[in-house]
């Protein structure tokens, strides 16, 4: 059916056609249609971050960015949804136009900017959620404002932290969108660490207060060298950080050259960030385990997230079933998608689960 909907949607503005489908998802859940008429989840379930993932196919964060739509997007398939980026403040973003659709790449160029309506405005909707019962998993992903300075961008996430904590199974620190200037230099050397110390000792002191300690996962570019991005990995597990999401949109456009809006400033997802995205799950896997998560008939990735090892979700470029395999082998426990939603539809989230759950146990 979305091959038949899709030059509909792609004939209007791209930033539209995403408003219009969040409007379209947010009404089917809250109305209870999406859930009578789609099928139930994949039934895949892992044991990750202290929390049961129903299948390891998740919604990558960017698409609701305010918590509007997530029963709709639930009734989908995915096993666990990422809402946010939020920040504290609500703020409108870039100039538009700031999404760019490059069709021959399967690929997006965005600039969005964490444009969203606040942490007020999330943290009002997710309580809602939970509060009628929903216990979904949900990862909520944090950011600091645009305005905000690199000096004091620590209180922005321990502001958000300390809001979302409580509703949340785990909490992305967002510090690799090439669209928030400056956001960037604070994966690296002291930047990193000072900002890491800040937000782990909010946690510890919310935890003290609730009795429950919120994971934290940190969402990384791929546009690191290997050294960098080793040094980066180790100086998040040694500041108590429980996973890695890997990878963001990337800076790099070579891949598009000559296609139309390839020129555009923004951060490039989709297909051509594949290899690239994957790779960097298997970099990582490597370096923190002896081996690549292979796929068991246990239920659990080869070595994934026990003990003191860092969980991997592997985003990036997913545009069919055989490539969210891919990222498992490479090492992801959990996979994302997003541009692939897009170009393929939502039918690729039952497709992906039940290609993971097949592998499995094959």
């Amino acid at each position: 059916m979305y091959k038949q909907i899709r030059p509909l949607l792609f004939s209007i503005n791209p930033e539209v056609a995403h408003d219009l489908t969040l409007g379209l998802l947010g009404a089917a859940g809250n109305t209870g249609l999406a859930k009578c008429l789609l099928p139930a989840p994949v039934q895949d379930p892992v044991e990750l971050l202290g929390c049961r993932f129903t299948n390891r196919v998740g919604l990558a964060a960017g698409l609701d960015k305010n918590a509007a739509c997530v029963k709709g997007m639930a009734a989908l398939g995915f096993g666990f949804i990422e809402v946010g980026t939020v920040t504290p403040k609500p703020q409108p973003g870039n100039d538009k136009p700031r999404m760019f659709r490059l069709s021959e790449h399967e690929a997006i160029i965005n600039r969005m900017g964490f444009n969203n309506q606040g942490l007020a405005a999330l943290t009002q909707r997710v309580t809602a959620l939970r509060q009628s019962g929903l216990s979904f998993p949900l990862g909520i992903n944090i950011g600091k404002n645009k305005l905000t300075s690199a000096e004091q961008a620590a209180n922005d996430y321990t502001q958000c932290l300390a809001e979302v904590a409580h509703l949340a199974d785990y909490v992305t620190i967002n510090l690799s969108s090439p669209n928030t200037p400056g956001l960037r230099d604070l994966q690296f050397g002291d930047e990193l660490q000072k900002l890491l110390s800040a937000i782990v000792d909010k946690r510890s002191e919310l935890a003290d207060q609730s009795g429950s300690l919120t994971p934290l996962l940190v969402k990384i570019a791929p546009d690191m060298a290997r050294d960098d991005l080793l040094s980066v990995a180790d100086q998040l597990h040694a500041s108590g950080i429980d996973g890695i999401i890997a990878t963001n949109t990337t800076i790099d456009k070579s891949s598009v050259k000559g296609s139309l809006h390839c020129d555009e400033a923004g951060g490039l997802s989709g297909s051509v960030l594949f290899e690239k995205s994957t790779e960097i799950v298997a970099t990582l896997s490597q370096h923190f385990r002896s081996g690549a998560g292979s796929v068991t008939s246990t239920g659990n990735v080869t070595g994934s997230g026990t003990g003191n090892e860092m969980v991997i979700v592997g985003v990036g470029g997913i545009n069919s079933p055989e490539q969210a395999v891919e990222k498992i082998a490479a090492g992801a426990d959990l996979v994302q998608l997003y541009s692939g939603l897009i170009y393929q539809g939502p039918s690729l989230v039952r497709q992906s689960a039940l290609a993971i759950r097949n592998a499995r146990q094959a």
